[in-house]
């Protein structure tokens, strides 16, 4: 029998404040002047890769924000992903060979290789889409309300938003108003350790 938990669609977002959108980058210095694309790649890992596998029910939307030629989103959806290795490195190189590519315009998705596609736009955009899509939009935040499984998700479709070494800016909350924040737990953790502990939650949910 499939469960709740089973046919939930994981969603993520984070928001790279200073990670280019544009250009070339340098793989010897993903936290310096990469933009700290490190926390970048290590949000992907955690929102996709297992020990021997890839999580098909889930996928990453990066959103690049540094640079002036404009914002790009490169999402990595699970269900379509392959050739793309779990390390810093591997990661980020397939995001290098994105940010070389024109900037489609915004809300247009474009395939760059199997399950790797880029597209014009922010925050706002993915929102938008997530909206469009009917997922429960949810809100990483030290001072949210403890996420449980059960009391926290409307539907078949959860979507999480965080953001990278820097904290969600002023404008950034303004557009989180409407949505539930959730917290897990009393400390601030990377990025990566809260998709890690929200995968964990979910994953252990009981019928």
């Amino acid at each position: 029998m499939t469960s709740e938990c089973d046919t939930l669609q994981r969603n993520f977002a984070i928001i790279g404040h200073k990670a280019p959108s544009s250009g070339d980058m340098s793989l010897n210095d993903l936290p310096g002047v990469s933009g700290r694309m490190d926390v970048i790649a290590r949000a992907v890992n955690a929102a996709l890769f297992l020990s021997h596998g890839i999580r098909k029910d889930s996928q990453i939307i990066i959103h690049l924000m540094g640079g002036n030629l404009g914002s790009r989103r490169v999402k990595f959806d699970g269900k379509l992903l392959s050739g793309v290795r779990p390390d810093e490195r591997s990661i980020s190189g397939h995001i290098k060979s994105v940010i070389k590519l024109r900037l489609p315009p915004i809300g247009i998705w474009s395939e760059v290789s199997s399950g790797i596609f880029h597209s014009g736009g922010d925050i706002s955009t993915t929102i938008r889409e997530w909206l469009k899509n009917e997922v429960d939009i949810k809100i990483f935040d030290i001072d949210g309300q403890k996420f449980m499984y059960k009391k926290s998700i409307k539907g078949n479709k959860i979507g999480f938003i965080l953001s990278d070494d820097l904290p969600f800016n002023e404008e950034e909350y303004e557009k989180f108003e409407k949505f539930k924040k959730i917290s897990v737990g009393p400390q601030w953790l990377q990025g990566h350790s809260c998709i890690a502990i929200a995968h964990h939650i979910i994953d252990s949910c009981i019928e």
